[in-house]
């Protein structure tokens, strides 16, 4: 059954929830507007609509908080243009492009409600301008009074709603991601320890943790306005996204040695291999951390239990790495739990750095100048009002659609979804609603096509469809007092929402951001880049933006993989080896950093510097050199100056035989597949 049909026929009680929990929001928030008699109630609709769309109420709040920034800024801005640039149309719309680019720059670099504070702070300034156009100073501060009082009004009842009528929480939702995160996790690490070579589902699993970590990330700064519990929840989450990311990357470094060295280790270590890969199954489909935690337990005593006396240094390996495994998997637990219960543990964190591509944010904020600049183009040569809508729509959609993945995409979803407003608001908005009288007639007849496309709110398949439904019947309609019933008014702005939306379109079409090969290339860049610094700054800086670099990054690598062909997809081996050689960086550091003797110190940093190089090598497609001689150097310091026990010695050099191997196997790969080279041409050697 399609979405869109079975969302109608067979909905759910959440989609029900949410319609009634929003459309209640708007409905208070127009009769409000109405009673205030603000000049355009239709933005609080607007302002409760966009608050509710994620209606937990940490999100809410911290959304609510953002728009009402992002307002203010974009209301001072607008008043300065004006008071600049009265009586001079064409520079202040030159001054406010130049903004809404900086806007969007700015939303492009940042997450979740940051980058609605900005779109906001560009469509208020927007609005500041254009409706302003010929006022007198108080005028244009009455504008922009009158915008925050609209947005304010709206956000404070949706605030209100989400608090009162069948609250959700952003912990409760926290710890779902954390469940779904540790699952797949789990499911990975099955996956790696059998050594299959499944690829499509050891992505799959990969891509099904990476996802929610990363939105754990996003989403864990709400649970600050839900308590004094808060903070304990998003230290818990950046604990949650450094273990899983270790966790990943031993499994890496570990499949490697067993899936090109199977004829090399003991049948006793392959077996316990596969017993943790089983163990590691069945802890996820248990129910509840204790009887999960007690699985890991159980593999735990089985690892050490099996230690022997005299083993081969290659099983040895991986023996200490499935301990390792185990213990960042205990830690995953622990953290899970401390996301749902904060009181059960302490946990402390730094916060994450995310990856920033500044030249996709400057192609972005090109892009909506464009759009706007088209549009008050049209606007300045037609002199015909309807056209602020347009304008209205460019700024806020150019600039809204640009962070999402497949923007295009989103952009003609929206379209259809305007496209069937059109005729809905018609019906309920002019004909029905004409004959209208009193507030309880105007609630029942407009909010049925907002309650019917917010049902459709809540299922990502139809998000885009169902959402611009309800959007559009608002700006169609633009409830108020003195309200035009009019069919050219209706007609005119049916037309501005057209060309508005339609100027968006093909602003992504003729500019739609960095192309597949171009954005891969530069990932892997920046991975390289920031290996490359992991030796140049203290550890816990090193750690804390290389551990959120790279759950974005190579979530996107993933990503990138699926747009190729099934015996192509080698992109996340690459992002799961640097996130290898970066953790294996950093544990060298902790190590030898505070090395007594200078000369050990000195070969430590040879040898971080030859593994970063050897990394760009092999993204390249070329073999890492100086690997072996930089290890040969810093293992003769440590037995001549180092006060090293013999057994960390031979882990120490496992360990950077194992790293070598990694990267000369990354380097085959990459060398007989071109196209995903970081750079095509040969680079000299560093």
């Amino acid at each position: 059954m399609p979405p869109l049909v079975q969302t109608y026929l067979l909905p759910n009680a959440t989609a029900v929830k949410f319609a009634i929990k929003t459309t209640v929001a708007m409905m208070i928030a127009l009769y409000l507007a109405l009673w205030f008699d603000l000049d355009r109630p239709y933005w609080a609709l607007i302002s409760a609509a966009f608050l509710q769309i994620r209606p937990m109420s940490g999100m809410v709040i911290e959304k609510g908080l953002c728009q009402i920034s992002g307002t203010l800024i974009g209301a001072l801005v607008g008043i300065a243009i004006m008071a600049l640039f009265a009586q001079a149309r064409v520079p202040a719309l030159i001054t406010l492009t130049g903004w809404i680019m900086l806007c969007t720059y700015v939303a492009s670099l940042w997450r979740n409600n940051y980058t609605y504070g900005c779109l906001m702070a560009a469509v208020t300034a927007m609005l500041i301008v254009v409706i302003s156009n010929g006022s007198t100073p108080g005028g244009i501060f009455d504008i922009a009074v009158a915008r925050l009082s609209e947005l304010g009004l709206g956000a404070i009842c949706a605030t209100l709603v989400s608090s009162l009528l069948w609250p959700s929480h952003v912990g409760q939702h926290l710890a779902t991601q954390a469940d779904n995160v540790i699952n797949q996790a789990f499911e990975h690490a099955a996956l790696r320890l059998e050594a299959s070579d499944d690829i499509p589902a050891m992505q799959k699993a990969l891509r099904g943790s990476l996802g929610p970590l990363t939105m754990l990330e996003s989403d864990s700064q709400a649970a600050r306005f839900e308590g004094p519990e808060g903070p304990g929840r998003v230290r818990a989450t950046h604990v949650l996204t450094r273990s899983t990311l270790r966790f990943l990357a031993n499994l890496q470094a570990m499949h490697q040695l067993m899936h090109d060295h199977a004829d090399k280790l003991a049948p006793r270590t392959l077996e316990i291999s596969r017993q943790v890969a089983q163990g590691f199954r069945d802890a996820e489909h248990v129910k509840g951390v204790p009887k999960a935690r007690q699985e890991l337990q159980n593999l735990r005593h089985l690892v050490h239990e099996s230690d022997e006396a005299e083993i081969a240094p290659l099983d040895r390996r991986i023996r200490l790495g499935l301990r390792e495994s185990i213990g960042h998997a205990m830690v995953m637990l622990d953290a899970r739990e401390a996301i749902a219960a904060p009181g059960t543990y302490k946990l402390r964190s730094a916060s994450l750095a995310w990856h920033r591509d500044h030249l996709a944010a400057g192609i972005n904020a090109i892009r909506s100048g464009l759009v706007f600049g088209a549009l008050a183009t049209f606007w300045i040569l037609t002199a015909w009002n309807s056209a602020m809508v347009a304008m209205l729509l460019g700024t806020l959609f150019s600039s809204f659609f640009a962070s999402q993945d497949n923007p295009v995409a989103i952009t003609m979803m929206f379209y259809k979804g305007m496209l069937a407003a059109i005729p809905s608001a018609f019906l309920f908005g002019h004909v029905l609603l004409s004959q209208a009288d009193g507030f309880p007639m105007l609630a029942m007849l407009f909010g049925t096509p907002l309650f019917l496309g917010l049902m459709g709110a809540t299922n990502p398949a139809t998000l885009g469809y169902c959402l611009s439904f309800a959007i559009f019947n608002i700006l169609l309609t633009m409830p108020g007092n003195g309200m035009d019933f009019s069919f050219d008014s209706f007609a005119n702005r049916a037309i501005s929402v057209v060309i508005g939306l339609s100027c968006v379109v093909m602003g992504f079409r003729l500019l739609p951001g960095l192309g597949t090969s171009l954005r891969r290339r530069r990932l892997i860049n920046a991975i390289s880049k920031d290996i490359q610094q992991l030796r140049r700054r203290s550890i816990r800086d090193a750690e804390t933006r290389f551990s959120g670099h790279m759950a974005d990054r190579m979530l996107q690598l993933a990503r990138h993989d699926d747009m190729l062909p099934q015996d192509q997809r080698y992109l996340f081996i690459l992002g799961l080896t640097g996130l290898d050689l970066g953790t294996a960086t950093l544990r060298l550091r902790d190590r030898l950093d505070n090395a007594p003797h200078p000369l050990v110190r000195r070969a430590h940093r040879q040898l971080l510097r030859a593994l970063a190089n050897g990394f760009e090598e092999a993204a390249n497609g070329r073999q890492p050199r100086g690997i072996r001689e930089a290890g040969r150097r810093l293992e003769e310091a440590i037995i001549a100056h180092g006060d090293i026990p013999a057994d960390h010695r031979v882990l120490l050099e496992g360990l950077i035989e194992r790293l070598e191997l990694a990267l000369e196997r990354l380097g085959r790969i990459m060398a007989e597949r071109p196209h995903l080279k970081a750079n095509p041409t040969p680079a000299p050697a560093s």
